[in-house]
């Protein structure tokens, strides 16, 4: 009985991880999808990506039920609680990362029939591929437990700011330019800043895998170079 027990109990860690890979395919997808779309002024393309991510808000809904019923049945301790409540967090930042690549996908929707020009559309590319890049390998780490992976992507954080600062400052030149591209330039501000907080949710993928590996938390402050918060957003 107690070696079935301990196979069923395996069985279940398994499945929480199939769960969250399949979450995080899922989220690199739709992330791709919502760029291209933007990219391709495609609104078939936007749409399908705008449905897709109800297919992550239900893996997000099955790892919190499983988790529930793991922590009822099993009531596990040490490394796998650890495991549990990680993955528990690292599902809601992949839950935020569907969402804010949606919003992404509903841009592209809104200037579907518009032109632009080139460079604005290179300066995105370029900041997602950088997000995509660091997604992956965040997952990555997550696959392999790979600590010194996820504090690579963690680190690189820094870099997709100062690429969203950039690509900020061109778009409120385009604005200040011609008073015709301020509706454009801003669907554009807001996809680049959607793009900027997949990148701190990676982060927070990243914190949570070093956690998970070491079980203390990086001893650094977190690098950020955001200097538009106080402009136009938020701060976070």
């Amino acid at each position: 009985m107690n070696e079935h027990i301990v196979r069923s109990y395996e069985e279940e860690l398994k499945l929480l991880d199939r769960r969250m890979a399949q979450m995080g395919g899922c989220a690199e997808k739709l992330l791709g999808q919502a760029i291209d779309a933007l990219e391709r002024r495609d609104p078939s393309l936007a749409e399908s990506a705008v449905a897709s991510d109800a297919t992550i808000d239900q893996l997000e809904r099955e790892v919190q039920e499983q988790v529930i019923i793991m922590i009822g049945k099993r009531q596990p301790l040490a490394n796998d609680l650890r495991h549990i409540m990680t993955v528990l967090k690292i599902a809601g930042d992949l839950e935020r990362i569907g969402d804010l690549s949606k919003n992404i996908a509903k841009r592209a929707l809104a200037v579907a029939g518009e032109s632009y020009p080139k460079p604005l559309m290179t300066g995105m590319r370029h900041m997602t591929e950088m997000v995509q890049s660091q997604l992956k390998d965040v997952l990555d780490s997550l696959t392999e437990l790979d600590a010194n992976k996820a504090l690579k992507v963690w680190h690189e954080d820094q870099q997709v700011d100062a690429m969203y600062n950039s690509l900020f400052r061109e778009l409120l030149t385009y604005m200040m330019e011609d008073p015709r591209n301020i509706g454009l330039c801003t669907h554009f501000l807001f996809g680049a800043k959607n793009i900027e907080r997949i990148g701190d949710h990676t982060t927070n993928i990243a914190e949570n895998v070093y956690y998970l590996v070491h079980g203390v938390p990086i001893a650094e402050d977190r690098p950020k170079g955001d200097s538009t918060s106080s402009t136009l957003f938020t701060a976070r």
